[in-house]
């Protein structure tokens, strides 16, 4: 795979933080909903969050977007 562009990896990162702040402001708010359909509906919103993390984190598992230099 080609290298990702700045842009790119600039919307990579964005993405990654959308999704984990919402996971986490869902997770936060999820045992004060009292309604049974609403708290059933808001747990599958959360686990297609937790999906849509896992794969992202694949594709930067398996394109190699980070090398070793950036994690240090």
């Amino acid at each position: 795979m080609r290298k990702l562009s700045e842009a790119e990896l600039l919307m990579l990162t964005e993405l990654l933080k959308m999704e984990a702040e919402g996971l986490a402001t869902a997770r936060a708010t999820l045992m004060l909903i009292e309604d049974s359909d609403l708290k059933k509906s808001a747990e599958a919103g959360i686990m297609a969050a937790e999906a849509r993390i896992k794969g992202m984190q694949q594709f930067i598992n398996e394109n190699q977007v980070l090398n070793s230099e950036e994690l240090h």
